[in-house]
């Protein structure tokens, strides 16, 4: 089967190939190279998961046998990983347990993956066709450009507030990556 690049599941698994590599690259580097991996791959994620959460498991819920508990499985697979994920960007790479609860991040993300790859995506497409496909696709890239670039939890005891609060964070977010970025390439005082 050829890919199609704007299929919703093709697009999946590209971001999951992605995923996999940033996870290896972050354990394998040292210093400003696994600084720049894990930046990556925070970015990567916490923008695939906000958009998986908004087109992927609502449209699973809608179609898929028992679509309710695999959407629910997965959504809270991603909570777990996001709450990790926050607390180690906040860390940082240097931090003597990071190498611990990365290799912990690195085995919910892959086993997330894998529950997607065979509990959701042969359902989507069998029963989304190639055309709803595409279409979908498309919804999900649109999910990303407003997605945050950086993990946000959801609170347990509020309701969901992602579709008004959303693109607030993610514009936060992205000033604050320009922030950083900028930052970094400033002479530093000393």
């Amino acid at each position: 089967m050829t890919k199609n690049p704007d299929d919703l599941v093709d697009v999946l698994l590209q971001q999951h190939t992605q995923v996999r590599e940033l996870l290896i690259a972050v354990a394998e580097r040292q210093g400003a190279g696994r600084d720049t991996a894990f930046a990556a791959l925070v970015r990567l994620l916490a923008v695939h998961e906000a958009a998986e959460e908004q087109v992927l498991h609502p449209i699973a819920r809608v179609r898929l046998p028992d679509g309710d508990t695999i959407a629910d499985a997965r959504i809270q697979e991603e909570e777990e990983s996001k709450r990790l994920l926050q607390e180690l960007e906040r860390m940082g790479t240097g931090h003597d347990d990071f190498d611990s609860r990365f290799a912990r991040l690195r085995e919910l993300v892959i086993q997330h993956a894998s529950n997607e790859e065979h509990q959701e995506f042969p359902g989507v497409r069998e029963h989304y066709d190639e055309r709803e496909r595409s279409l979908l696709g498309a919804a999900l890239k649109a999910a990303e450009a407003l997605a945050p670039t950086h993990p946000h939890p959801k609170d347990p005891n509020r309701p969901p507030a992602n579709i008004v609060a959303g693109p607030m964070v993610a514009l936060a977010d992205r000033a604050r990556d320009l922030l950083k970025e900028a930052m970094q390439g400033l002479p530093r005082q000393h």
